[in-house]
């Protein structure tokens, strides 16, 4: 039987990128549909994604539009790969210039529960086979936009009387007693479409005022504790967690991690109690895009057999951001959100260490006023060995990973991340905080993981100065000494992160609940 699976999420690579999000919804997807499933994908229809789709035609009016005028579905592909993608056309709701989640001042849209509501109600509407052709068998939700999917599907079908074995009871409506008793009968629970919730940052949890549950037009008694109820507001991502059959995360460290105090986000005790339920399952890389022996967007092709491009690569880099062309200057690269989370405060102060050492630092991202004023300053006062890029630029992105020597993620907390993941494809060696997905995909340079042939990048384990400190300096000597540096460079370059294996596992899980 081939599996229907149908993707929601806010973001789609190349349509719309805000994160890693997009990659990983653009990327799987693809990667089940070689493995057999029916896969489609459900976004809203944010100005980007309406131009960017092909083949666009009308499916069905949806009778809730939460405030817009009007709202409808339209199915079309997205180039390049074919993925079958449903949109919702709400022109009120989504069509709006620049960011899809803030406005000019970089403020939350205020109507965003209403925008995000919609897309879980849509997916539901698909699930209840709002397009005659075609409904899905799993409805596979992404991060807190979609969250309200598993709730909307979770009361329906309770309202049908099949809600599942861990469900409450049915409220009271037009159902007999012997269709309410049904709840219990696996005949009835095998016609219920089944949920996944996938987090990708637990930090992002979409909390909204509780005054606009109402607005949602869920059942009242899911306004609790047990519920979407999070501290007196109302939370999707904590719908997600609690309504979904499977819950999935990104790596196998972070599906431990945020089970505890400290990276739970005060939802520790709902996972931990749903641990049976969580799976961490590492994101991949769609290598048809990030493999530098290919890539147009990189000035010269390379491979693990073929590294003189990587040079070339380099001194592109330095040429483009005016850097001093020094080919034997270790190149430290960043691409990232511009925030604490991702231990940018700790490589600001730890920047001396890196032009002291005659080394170079190359930064594009994003973000908080004071890191982006930080390393504004630094690269005023070390023009020759320090260049930011403010904005976010996906050509110059994949320049900095081909040019770069060593790529820096020095988060507090890292679900999965993607950056060390080029960054080994890319012969950069990753150096990270032993974090969640960091943990999970780089091997430290140890004097015995270096005998051993494991090897593959920098790890330090204390989120503090001194440690990462510490790692840019082995960082340093392992380049000083070039033929460990190559070796362990070609280690990282044939690791496989590819998407077929995590899409085998996503088929498991949804072939147990199927």
């Amino acid at each position: 039987m081939t599996i229907r699976v149908l993707h929601v999420a806010s973001e789609l690579y190349p349509l719309l990128k805000t994160g890693g999000l997009a990659d990983v919804t653009a990327a799987l997807p693809a990667a089940l549909i070689e493995q057999g499933a029916d896969a489609r994908v459900l976004l809203p229809g944010f100005t980007s994604v309406a131009a960017g789709l092909a083949d666009l035609r009308p499916v069905a009016r949806l009778s809730r539009t939460f405030g817009a005028p009007e709202a409808s579905l339209e199915l079309g592909r997205l180039p390049g790969s074919g993925v079958p993608v449903y949109m919702i056309r709400a022109d009120a709701l989504y069509s709006r210039p620049g960011n899809p989640y803030l406005d000019a001042e970089q403020v939350p849209y205020g109507d965003n529960a209403q925008r995000f509501a919609l897309l879980g109600w849509a997916a539901a509407q698909l699930a209840q086979h709002a397009d005659p052709d075609w409904a899905p068998r799993i409805v596979h939700a992404h991060d807190w936009h979609a969250g309200l999917a598993a709730a909307y599907l979770h009361a329906a079908a309770r309202e049908r009387g099949h809600a599942g074995p861990h469900s409450t009871p049915p409220s009271a409506g037009p159902l007999s007693a012997a269709l309410a008793d049904s709840r219990f009968d696996s005949r009835f629970d095998s016609l219920r479409t089944r949920t996944v919730f996938t987090i990708h940052n637990l930090a992002y949890q979409g909390i909204f005022p509780a005054q606009q549950f109402d607005m949602l037009g869920l059942p009242a008694d899911f306004f609790d504790m047990h519920g979407v109820e999070f501290y007196g507001q109302l939370s999707f991502l904590k719908a997600g967690l609690y309504f979904a059959d499977k819950i999935t995360t990104v790596s196998p460290t972070y599906a431990r991690e945020i089970q505890t105090v400290a990276q739970g986000c005060g939802l520790e005790a709902l996972l931990k109690g749903r641990a049976h339920d969580l799976v961490g399952i590492l994101n991949g890389v769609d290598y048809a895009i990030w493999n530098p022996a290919h890539d147009d967007a990189i000035a010269a092709y390379y491979s693990a057999a073929r590294m003189s491009g990587k040079l070339r690569c380099k001194t592109a880099l330095q040429a483009r951001l005016k850097l001093a062309q020094r080919h034997d200057a270790p190149v430290f690269g960043v691409v990232s959100r511009l925030t604490e989370q991702k231990g940018l405060d700790l490589l600001l102060g730890a920047l001396p260490e890196i032009v002291a050492r005659g080394g170079q630092l190359v930064v594009l991202g994003t973000g908080d006023a004071s890191l982006e004023q930080g390393f504004t300053r630094a690269a005023h006062q070390h023009p020759d060995a320090v260049a930011v890029e403010l904005g976010f630029d996906e050509t110059l992105a994949h320049a900095i990973v081909a040019g770069a020597d060593v790529m820096v993620v020095p988060s507090r907390f890292e679900p999965c991340g993607l950056t060390q993941l080029y960054a080994l494809a890319y012969g950069a060696l990753p150096l990270v905080h032993r974090v969640g997905g960091l943990a999970d995909t780089v091997v430290d340079t140890s004097l015995e993981n270096l005998a051993d042939g494991l090897a593959t990048g920098f790890v330090f384990e204390r989120f503090e100065p001194d440690a990462l400190v510490a790692a840019i300096r082995r960082a340093f000597a392992l380049h000083a000494r070039s033929r460990d540096w190559r070796q362990t460079r070609a280690r990282g370059m044939q690791q496989d992160f590819g998407w077929a294996a995590s899409a085998q596992r996503y088929m498991a899980l949804y072939r147990e609940l199927a």
